[in-house]
């Protein structure tokens, strides 16, 4: 974990001073991709979340519940030198099957994601997440990740 780069410190440093407590303490699950040497080339970590249907656009929101449960994608981080190759997408897509996975047991209505910046947030919109107005909060809805993973 050494010598992992995202190129955003961050979300390397929480890599290797808080994965493992969050792990021990049950608050964020992180799941690494590594080489074959075991260096860590990218993680994501996953928790449980609760969105506010008054934070949403009525769009999105509507018909549910005041509060709506969500699975929240925490951090995504790829290595440096991994940038521009096409892995985030498949990064994320790894993320998103495991979540979709875990809502066959724990029931989510929309994936979420806080990103770190325009250019994250950007990334995400790329691959079907939605911005909530005036933020870089987005999400989307499980009932569409689905869709589109069987497709």
């Amino acid at each position: 974990m050494e010598e992992f780069d995202s190129s955003r410190s961050e979300l390397d440093e929480w890599l290797r001073a808080h994965a493992l407590t969050s792990e021990a303490r049950r608050t964020a699950r992180t799941f690494v991709w590594h080489a074959g040497d075991l260096n860590v080339i990218a993680y994501y970590s996953l928790t449980a979340h609760l969105l506010q249907r008054a934070d949403l656009p009525s769009a999105i929101g509507r018909d549910g519940p005041r509060q709506i449960p969500a699975v929240l994608l925490a951090r995504l981080a790829l290595d440096r030198s991994l940038h521009g190759l096409g892995l985030g997408g498949a990064l994320l897509a790894d993320a998103l099957r495991r979540i979709v996975t875990a809502t066959q047991t724990v029931a989510a209505r929309f994936v979420t994601v806080d990103a770190i910046d325009d250019t994250a947030a950007h990334f995400y919109e790329h691959h079907g997440f939605r911005r909530i107005p005036d933020s870089l909060r987005l999400v989307q809805k499980l009932a569409d990740i689905a869709a589109a993973l069987e497709s």
